[in-house]
């Protein structure tokens, strides 16, 4: 068996192929890696609707008992799901999925006891190093007992978990469509909406790993197209969309309007401020102006942060944060051990538009201040060079402040704008924004040009 676990590892997850680089041997020596280098005991472990998902979670499984350590398989869930098991029963954790990519991919999330990230520098790097050394001779042999393998159900756990977390038992009826993308959305929605005033029409709610009706992914406008028709074909008060593995959540309006995730971002952070006065909350440096600014409005401490899951988990973690948000619609709450949770910011904006009379596209315009471009990304030859005309172009320039805290941030009076490299493909990413559409236009085309030059 061979694999580049160089490339199958990422910043939080591993993600390959199935079967050709990732496999169940692999899945079992991955198992076995992660109990050795977490010094675990005990574990739990979860999986997506994904064809491969089951026999990939069953060999972790193998791999792990095989070292002397209990396992927990709470079967079919959601990511934050699985964060919730890792939170309540205190284990480290494996989540079997890919998120919103597509079918043919697969990969783990792993956290450490009480949902806390696996990330490169914290036990990451060392899961694939190991994994990879005992790529063709496998695991050592280890003296321990095998430990046990056992299923738990905590659906009806996790959901009255959330539902204790935000009150919806006194709102307006409300009539919400949810698209699930045929991913585990539909798992969780029913069980969590279940007894609250609220009118459920599902779309795709079926479980499918093949995704027959659009990617699992909300973040591209093209996979939310059906949810904008269906709301107003149904005269809906808002419609949800959740990714494949349900950790994140998209909303759109009444009118099918989608709403931006830095909107959400800033009124979960104005609710949670309600509760907690005072508190800090993290933003990653791509969200609009206007959270810094609601919640400074709202009495609390805004800190910024890169872009990334496992670097808003470390700081949510050191500052003591209520909350976090990022645009790419990750919302993470101290209330849930820090992880992200798409249902649970769901549950805000359903408790806050049913707390009041009127339609979702007034409650978020006051969340909703600024024009921006949303991300745009450009295939590049060399990104070291291109992001380096971009900087060379504002540099020196009156009234300009730069910054590099991730990528190259350039901030001007009345606009602003980052450009990212990613880590995986030959990309940078440009998101801008300005007090107005004309300023953001003018901004986002002449950094364009610098970058596609």
């Amino acid at each position: 068996m061979t694999a580049d676990l160089s490339q199958l590892v990422k910043a939080y997850d591993v993600r390959g192929v199935v079967p050709d680089q990732w496999d169940e041997p692999l899945a079992e020596l991955f198992g076995a890696a992660f109990v050795q280098v977490t010094g675990a005991d005990a574990i739990v472990i979860g999986h997506d609707m994904r064809p491969s998902s089951p026999g990939l979670s069953r060999a972790f499984a193998r791999g792990a008992a095989a070292r002397g350590v209990d396992v927990t398989e709470i079967g079919l869930c959601s990511t934050d799901q699985l964060y919730y098991a890792s939170g309540a029963l205190g284990l480290p954790g494996a989540m079997f999925t890919a998120s919103h990519n597509p079918a043919q991919y697969n990969g783990i999330k792993m956290c450490r006891a009480g949902a806390a990230p696996v990330g490169q520098d914290t036990g990451l790097a060392e899961i694939r190093q190991l994994a990879e050394s005992w790529l063709d001779s496998g695991a050592p042999a280890s003296d321990a007992t095998p430990g046990t393998i056992t299923r738990q159900d905590t659906l009806e756990d996790y959901a009255t978990y959330l539902r204790a977390l935000v009150d919806l038992t006194s709102i307006r009826p409300l009539k919400v469509v949810v698209d699930a993308g045929n991913g585990m959305g539909g798992h969780t929605v029913p069980t969590v909406f279940s007894g609250l005033p609220l009118e459920l029409v599902p779309m795709y709610f079926e479980l499918d790993g093949t995704f027959p009706n659009h990617e699992a992914n909300p973040l591209d406008p093209a996979n939310i197209v059906d949810l904008q028709k269906r709301v107003r074909e149904e005269g809906a008060d808002l419609g949800i969309a959740f990714d494949g593995d349900a950790d994140r959540c998209f909303v759109v309006d009444e009118r099918g309007e989608p709403v931006s995730p830095s909107a959400i971002t800033a009124l979960v952070a104005a609710r949670e401020l309600a509760k907690h006065s005072g508190g800090t909350v993290i933003h990653n440096l791509i969200t609009s102006w206007s959270v810094p600014e609601v919640v400074r409005e709202h009495g609390g401490t805004p800190v910024r942060t890169r872009v990334g899951h496992s670097f808003i988990k470390a700081e949510m973690a050191s500052s003591g944060a209520i909350f976090g948000g990022e645009h790419s619609a990750h919302y993470y709450f101290r209330d849930f051990w820090n992880a992200d949770t798409g249902m649970l910011a769901a549950l805000h904006v359903l408790a806050a538009l049913g707390g009041q009379d009127g339609p979702l596209s007034g409650l978020v315009a006051e969340y909703d201040r600024y024009a921006g471009s949303g991300e745009i990304n450009s295939t590049v030859d060399d990104q070291a060079a291109r992001l380096a005309a971009v900087r060379a172009a504002y540099e020196g320039r009156e009234g300009v402040t730069i910054d590099e805290l991730d990528g190259l941030t350039v901030t001007f009076e009345d606009a602003w704008f980052n450009v990212r490299p990613s880590n995986t493909e030959p990309l940078l990413r440009l998101n801008a924004e300005a007090r107005d559409e004309a300023t953001m236009a003018k901004v986002r085309d002449e950094v364009l040009e610098i970058i596609r030059g």
